[in-house]
């Protein structure tokens, strides 16, 4: 019978003429017959299973081999015998070179004929060992896949023991070497199948013997960790992990972070390729532990590897954001690395240039999966926004991107970055801020932020960027008595020349400090600068005290008392004057008094004032004083915040009309823009107050910096419990002041008052209003009527005869910006430019005056952006929009430079003439050593660190270029299915790149 069916087999015949024929041999099979026959039968089975060459003589000899162990039980556990399974299984089957793959499937189909048999269990020893050597051979995925359908079918061939848990271990081994060489989709699916067969054994062994988990992970955890692999280990180890009950994590975890056999580079090793397990589609609870051994890692302080690992990985993790399957997990873990990653914006700014391509991609996707994702990868967004404010620039797209998303309000936002934080101190990552391999490409060098200290990096950049302060700091002489301004200059000096990217500026904060600050904690950036330049004119003012007794005792030169006797640094730079007169209504006595000032506070009118309805001077309504800005030193060096605002005077008793114009403003009408018009400016035979109120009124939706101080500037009346003592009439009587500016500081400095105190939460609230900010600003300063008539003749400043007043021309060059909503919170950080003198301007041509904005405006001035180490360049335009895209984000602090004209212009010939004499200022010799010193170091850092960080970096687990995940989603529009990036499906290009 077995030559009838082997010729009906191997014939020419149809397989339907041949599946008739066979029929006819296994029927007759089911009947008794000889055991030589049998043995035929089942010789023959054999081979067509084992070596037939097409699927249907395996399917024959296999429906033969099932009859003969049905109807020949005793024949067939006789053929089916121990030594003829060892010989399968040691020697495999069929011809040298052409060993059958259907070993393991020939058992697994004849092992079900023979349990009840006398031979069973030597069977079951045999298969016990032999499959602990099959294991040890490291086969294949298909190979293990039919090892664990055995075992799992029959559990009675699982190695017992030690063997079971060296069984464990080795399959493990096997799995780290999986890789699925195709990359069709079918095939695909089919390696991820057989992955699932091996995963599944694991489970099953682990859930009868618990004993055997914690020494297979350990044998996971070396394959991961390996630093000696020539491949890195397949990510089909994911699938194990999903089977380690939850309970155990937090021992695991313990374990592993606190044992000290553990090298730094091994950890990085192991958890770089867990994260890597996030592409992994079929795994469940992978993100619960990667997310759970980074925290432990965090317990543990090993930073440095935290901070590796994420910012080498974040990219790839975001990537997978495409991709449904395993959005959800991505998601989880990309969530702890950013909000935990707090110390430096290095991670988040590294996924900037993605985001809205990621968002695009999700919207089009319209599902379930994509919409909580973008909304939790929105909240996400907006928490970093929060935690790392000041770049404005780079969040303009992301923001544009996530605009239609909901916002989290800041308590969640707090809360957020409150539990995932890495620790608590801030100190303890000092030493991990943004690391910078080389010089901002603007050539500019940032400032180290020592704990909430944005508010002084912003204001010591601003005077840096003023140049005519920055050369006369650096050009001071050595041993000048004024160790604050001494360590300015060495501060200046190393921003001007050292080679570094960041300076760190604890020496000068430490002497600059004002004493009621509580370290640590973020301070008013105004009333620092107030301090500061209080401190240095003070300084120097001491020196000249010394330097008059000196000169009594003859031992100065007059040289040295020709420096001496002239103003202060801070006089001759940000030293103003103003006259505050006071007119008493009945009797119209007028006193007055001029004081100086470093920086005008500018207060916020109520909403409803009206700046444009008098016809000789501004009116002001009633305001609060809450809407001032409290002064803590009323006695210091400052501007005159201390002046009320109080209700309006009568028109009949004016006082002399202000008026402020503006050039350049982005909010401004047509006339105020010189790139739409160069006849900027004002008839200079206008009057000033008309002239101010066509441009003040020409936009009603937003204020404006010259709203703000011709509000400054207006009158205001002393009434009820605010009325004058008049001395004429030696009585308290109703009067009206005006402050007049009387001399324009070199340095124009303008705080806006937006920080106001709230009776009901007893706490200071910020006032958020959007203010326009013109590139060019015309201040009216008063003088004597007769250097008015000066100075119109001549053409200069713009003045009207006359009128008292002559306009001073003020070119924009620095703005700090506060990001929050408390002074006590948020960020500081600044715009600005280098405004010099290039070109006389102003002069006349021909004979005819011209006014000062015949000055072509420098817009094309480069603008640069200082947020504490990070420099970048920027634009009057990013200056100008920054409200409008961050409503959080408001001007400040800001710095105007006085051109050339009739006011300060001894000191412009001054300054003129000592940078054509010297051109950039020499620094003494201690100094020049000690920057050059310094670089030296620099540089031996940077190659050391180069060392450190290429080992670290060569540890860290290779893998598929994570970029073309996107590149692929921003090229494919036409993919669809269960894998693609936009819904579920997609080609098989797309799902390989996914899995592996």
């Amino acid at each position: 019978m077995d030559k009838i069916l082997e010729a009906v087999v191997m014939s020419s015949y149809p397989n339907n003429v041949k599946q008739g024929l066979v029929r006819r041999v296994i029927e007759a099979a089911k009947q008794p017959m000889d055991s030589e026959q049998c043995w035929s039968m089942l010789e023959l089975s054999t081979k067509l299973y084992l070596t037939g060459d097409t699927k249907y003589k395996r399917e024959i000899g296999k429906e033969v081999l099932e009859v003969y162990g049905h109807y020949h039980p005793e024949e067939f556990e006789e053929f089916f015998n121990v030594h003829f399974l060892l010989s399968l299984l040691q020697e495999g089957y069929g011809p040298l070179g052409k060993r059958s793959h259907y070993v393991l499937d020939y058992i697994q189909l004849g092992l079900q004929f023979v349990l009840e048999s006398p031979s069973a269990n030597s069977i079951f020893s045999l298969l016990r060992i032999e499959v602990l050597r099959k294991v040890c051979e490291r086969p294949g995925p298909r190979q293990c896949a039919k090892i664990s359908k055995l075992l799992t079918q029959h559990p009675q061939c699982i190695p017992t023991g030690k063997h079971q848990l060296l069984f464990c271990q080795q399959l493990i081994r096997c799995i780290g070497q999986f890789q699925c060489v195709s990359e069709g989709e079918e095939e695909i699916m089919e390696f991820l199948e057989q992955v699932n067969k091996v995963s599944g054994l694991l489970q099953r062994i682990w859930r009868t013997q618990t004993s055997s988990i914690l020494p297979s992970l350990k044998e996971l955890f070396t394959i991961i960790s390996s630093t000696e692999e020539q491949e890195a280990p397949s990510n089909a180890l994911a699938s194990v992990v999903q089977f380690v009950p939850l309970e155990l994590m937090d021992g695991v975890i313990r374990n592993l972070t606190n044992d000290d056999s553990i090298t730094d580079v091994q950890m990085m090793m192991a958890i770089g390729r867990m994260i890597d397990w996030v592409s992994w589609p079929l795994g469940k609870n992978i993100d619960k532990w990667i997310i759970a051994l980074l925290k432990g890692l965090a317990a543990v302080k090993k930073f440095s590897i935290l901070i590796e690992v994420t910012l080498s990985k974040i990219e790839k993790v975001f990537s997978k954001l495409l991709y449904p399957i395993v959005r959800e997990g991505a998601l989880s873990v990309l969530q702890y690395m950013l909000l935990s990653f707090q110390h430096s914006h290095e991670a988040f700014h590294l996924l900037l240039p993605h985001i809205p391509r990621l968002v695009a991609s999700l919207k089009k996707e319209d599902s379930n999966s994509a919409t909580s994702s973008l909304e939790q990868l929105a909240e996400l967004i907006h928490c970093m926004f929060f935690r790392f404010s000041g770049f404005p620039d780079l969040y303009e797209p992301v923001l544009e991107a996530v605009k239609a998303l909901p916002i989290p309000n800041e308590d969640r936002i707090k809360h957020l970055l409150g539990q995932n934080a890495w620790t608590s101190q801030k100190n303890e990552l000092a030493c991990f801020y943004p690391r910078l391999a080389s010089k901002s490409e603007t050539g500019k060098i940032g400032l180290i932020n020592l704990g909430n200290t944005c508010y002084m990096n912003s204001i010591i950049q601003s005077l840096f960027m003023a140049s005519d302060f920055r050369h006369s700091v650096l050009n001071l002489t050595e041993g000048n008595s004024q160790p604050l301004m001494t360590k300015l200059q060495w501060l200046f000096a190393f921003l001007e020349h050292s080679q570094r990217p960041a300076i760190s500026p604890e020496s000068f904060l430490s002497a600059s400090w004002p004493p009621w600050f509580t370290p640590g904690a973020q301070q008013d950036c105004s009333e620092y600068l107030k301090y500061l330049l209080d401190r240095l004119h003070e300084e120097e003012k001491t020196g000249k005290r010394i330097y008059q007794k000196l000169k009594e005792s003859s031992l100065t030169s007059q040289a040295v008392e020709h420096h001496y006797l002239n103003k202060t640094l801070i006089e001759k730079m940000f030293g103003g004057k103003m006259m505050t007169k006071i007119r008493c209504l009945k009797c119209l006595n007028v006193s007055s008094r001029e004081e100086a000032f470093t920086d005008l506070s500018l207060a916020f009118p109520p909403s409803d004032r009206n700046v444009c309805g008098s016809t000789s001077i501004l009116p002001v309504e009633e305001i609060g004083p809450q809407l001032i800005e409290p002064s803590e030193n009323a006695g210091q060096l400052m501007g005159s915040p201390w002046i009320q605002r109080k209700a309006p005077m009568a028109s009949d008793h004016a006082a002399p009309s202000v008026s402020v114009e503006t050039l350049g403003s982005q909010e401004r009408g047509e006339a105020a823009n010189p790139i739409r018009d160069n006849d900027v400016g004002v008839d200079a035979a206008k009057d000033p107050l008309s002239a101010f109120r066509e441009q003040a009124c020409a936009a009603k939706d937003s204020r404006s910096v010259p709203d703000l101080i011709n509000y400054f500037l207006s009158p205001e009346r002393l009434t009820a419990e605010n009325k004058y003592h008049c001395e004429k009439c030696a009585s308290l009587q109703d009067a009206e002041k005006v402050a007049e500016l009387t001399e324009g500081p070199h340095y124009l400095i303008l705080t806006l008052l937006r920080f106001s105190f709230d009776p009901r939460t007893m706490k200071r609230k910020k006032i958020l209003d959007n203010v326009s900010i013109p590139v060019v600003l015309k201040l009216p300063i008063l003088v004597a009527p007769e250097e008015t008539e000066e100075v119109s003749r001549h053409g200069k400043d713009g003045a009207v005869p006359g009128s008292g007043f002559v306009t001073v021309v003020y070119d924009l060059c620095s703005v700090v910006v506060h990001s929050g909503i408390s002074s006590e919170s948020g960020h500081y950080y600044c715009y600005s430019r280098e405004c010099t003198d290039t070109v006389p301007h102003g002069q006349p041509r021909d004979g005819v005056p011209k006014p000062a904005s015949d000055k072509q405006l420098d817009f094309e001035i480069q603008w640069y952006l200082f947020n504490d180490t990070r420099v970048s360049f920027s634009s009057f335009e990013s200056v100008s929009n920054v409200t409008s895209f961050f409503p959080k984000d408001t001007a400040y602090v800001l710095f105007y430079r006085q051109r050339p004209g009739r006011q300060g212009c001894l000191l412009h010939e001054a300054l003129a003439e000592a940078g054509r004499l010297h051109g950039e200022p020499s620094l003494h010799k201690d100094l020049m050593e000690a920057i050059s010193k310094d670089n030296i170091l620099f540089l031996q850092e940077q190659e050391k660190e180069a060392r450190n960080r290429a080992a670290y970096i060569s540890a860290l687990p290779k893998s598929p270029l994570w970029w073309r995940d996107l590149d692929r989603d921003k090229d494919d529009d036409s993919s669809s299915g269960g894998c693609s990036p936009a819904a579920g499906g997609g080609g098989s290009g797309s799902f390989h790149g996914l899995v592996f």
